[in-house]
């Protein structure tokens, strides 16, 4: 039976039409694939299947707008399952950051609180990019504390789309990020490298099954052990704490174009635009509990 937390969890959180794991398997190897919009965990997923499974964006705007789940034999024991759990990113521009993170975190306590396990997580970051930088910036913050530090070890760091760079940049931009990562190799997690070859996709699989399940990640653990709510949760309040940076720099914008006397007709267009970005980032903050009445103050906006 459920403990009480867990009930509140689930008519607290979870709404209609989310996406969960319902035909779990107690030999299922279950792996998180995240990254940043664009970095290719469709393409990676389908090439460790062998066949398309998921939907591969190839235009500005995200083909995996929910979670999608890539079923197939385990093809080292037939009788086993690997489901691949294809997540969107925090960083997508056609996306809701903050409805993006109740997806996943929907997907996660909902698991944990039917006693399923990981395997680990895989998060892709594009060879080309050498930093975290911009909005992909935002999501690596965001799993850092969806995970924790205590689950390190069963986290693989790993680089796509090297074909789109030279060699010597590659590896450039590779030490680079290990640099920026050390942090977490130091705890335990792995790099590897997705060539967009069946072989390097299962390598990386393979590095994730040598290891026992983890027993949960940081949020999983907040949000039905401890029974809190999203925005009460670390990742939530990373989140909080980004769109408001963000609010802070559109707020700058805003005024740098009042105060301008150039641009005609766009001058106002961008003023429209960058108001709604405003409003659109305040309405996500008050999504995560924040007062939206003592933000708008705070920022002088207001808007009847």
């Amino acid at each position: 039976m459920s403990s009480p937390k867990r009930k509140q969890w689930k008519k607290a959180e979870l709404k209609p039409g989310d996406t969960v794991l319902k035909d779990a398997q107690p030999t299922d190897i279950v792996i998180l694939v995240m990254g940043p919009h664009g970095v290719g965990k469709s393409t990676f997923i389908n090439t460790t299947a062998g066949r398309t499974l998921t939907k591969v964006g190839h235009s500005t705007e995200s083909c995996t707008a929910t979670i999608q789940h890539a079923i197939f034999p385990y093809p080292y024991d037939t009788d086993r399952r690997v489901v691949l759990v294809d997540t969107p990113g925090l960083d997508d521009a056609y996306a809701d950051e903050v409805e993006v993170l109740r997806r996943i975190a929907v997907w996660l306590a909902y698991s944990y609180n039917a006693n399923l396990k990981l395997s680990g997580v895989i998060y892709l970051h594009d060879i080309s990019q050498a930093s975290v930088m911009g909005r992909a910036r935002h999501n690596f913050a965001v799993f850092n504390k969806l995970c924790g530090a205590e689950a390190a070890e069963h986290v693989t760091l790993a680089t796509t789309k090297w074909a789109n760079v030279k060699s010597e940049t590659g590896q450039r931009h590779e030490q680079q990020l290990r640099d920026t990562w050390k942090d977490w190799l130091c705890q335990g997690s792995e790099m590897a490298k997705f060539t967009d070859t069946r072989q390097s996709a299962w390598d990386i699989i393979d590095s994730v099954t040598k290891k026992q399940p983890l027993d949960a990640l940081r949020i999983q653990r907040e949000m039905v052990d401890l029974g809190k709510r999203i925005s009460e949760t670390a990742a939530g309040n990373t989140l909080r704490t980004l769109l408001e940076e963000q609010v802070v720099m559109q707020k700058r914008r805003f005024i740098a174009l009042q105060i301008s006397k150039e641009g005609g007709d766009n001058r106002q267009a961008n003023l429209k635009e960058t108001e709604d970005q405003i409003y659109m980032l305040l309405g996500q903050i008050q999504t995560l509990k924040t007062r939206r009445k003592g933000i708008l103050g705070f920022f002088g906006c207001s808007r009847k």
